[in-house]
């Protein structure tokens, strides 16, 4: 049996192998190694950026800057 791509006929057989073949490359291609090493145990963190509060008014900032002090109070206790 024959399939019609593009206008021309196809044998299933061909099909089948396309099909091994294109899976056996994808898995290579999935599992080889990666030209880019690891990073160092010596690397550099990143730390998280600084965020600036500005709220309408000084009693509005001190809440924010207190409920994220909180919020991050209560994230740590989670992890």
């Amino acid at each position: 049996m024959s399939y019609m791509i593009l206008g021309r006929p196809i044998a299933s057989e061909y099909l089948a192998i396309g099909t091994f073949l294109l899976t056996g490359v994808g898995a290579w291609a999935a599992t080889r190694k990666s030209a880019v090493p690891p990073a160092a145990a010596g690397a550099k963190i990143i730390k998280p950026a600084e965020v600036t509060v500005q709220g309408a008014s000084k009693e509005e900032e001190e809440f924010i800057r207190q409920f994220v002090a909180e919020a991050e109070k209560e994230d740590k206790a989670h992890h």
